[in-house]
C-alpha cells in the first residue's frame, strides 16, 4: 500500500484527459526510501514539483525533483555535497499512442513514481571531485596533496624498459 505522501504522485488519468488543456500541479517532499532509493548519497528529502497537462492523446507531465546528495571525492576522498536539480519531462498515453517512449496509462490511474525514481537513479552522483583541480591523494605516503606536499617519487616505471637504462647510443 503506498504511502500518503506517494499516492500524491498518482493522478486521475480520466479527470485530466476529458478536456486538452486541463492540468494539476504536484508538489511534495518526500524520502527517497518512499519511492525505493535506498542510497545513503542521498542526505534530505526528495522536492517534486510536477505540472501534468492532457494533450489530445495523453498527458504531459514536466517539471523539476531536487536532490541533496554528499559523496566523496574520487580523488582526495574529501566530502562532498552538492544540491541535484533534474529535469523531468514525460509523456504518457492511452494503449497504443503516437509516443513509443511514453510511459502507459495503467487503467483510469497515472502514476508518476516509477519515472521519478528513473531520473533519481540515473542523476545520483556517480565519483564527483570536490574541485577541478584537485590533486589528490599522494600513492607513497597518503598526503592530501590539496592540503600539502611531499617529495615522494610519484613517477612510473614500467621494469620492462629497465634494461634500456645503461644504454650508452654514439652521438657524434
Amino acid at each position: 500500500m503506498a504511502s500518503p505522501q506517494l499516492r500524491v504522485l498518482r493522478l486521475n488519468a480520466r479527470e485530466l484527459l476529458r478536456q486538452p488543456g486541463l492540468d494539476k500541479r504536484i508538489t511534495v517532499s518526500l524520502p527517497a526510501a518512499e519511492l525505493g532509493v535506498d542510497d545513503d548519497r542521498i542526505t534530505g528529502e526528495l522536492d517534486i514539483d510536477l505540472h501534468a497537462v492532457s494533450t489530445i492523446d495523453g498527458v504531459t507531465v514536466s517539471g523539476m525533483v531536487t536532490m541533496p546528495w554528499r559523496a566523496m571525492c574520487r580523488r582526495c576522498l574529501a566530502q562532498v555535497a552538492g544540491v541535484t536539480e533534474i529535469g523531468v519531462d514525460e509523456v504518457y498515453q492511452d494503449g497504443v499512442g503516437t509516443d513509443s517512449e511514453a510511459f502507459e496509462i495503467d487503467g483510469d490511474q497515472i502514476d508518476m513514481a516509477p519515472a521519478v525514481r528513473e531520473y533519481v537513479l540515473i542523476e545520483l552522483p556517480g565519483d564527483p571531485l570536490c574541485r577541478d583541480d584537485c590533486a589528490g591523494i599522494c600513492p607513497v605516503c597518503g598526503i592530501d596533496r590539496n592540503a600539502g606536499s611531499c617529495d615522494c617519487d610519484t613517477s612510473v616505471r614500467d621494469e620492462r624498459w629497465a634494461a634500456l637504462d645503461g644504454l650508452q647510443l654514439d652521438d657524434d
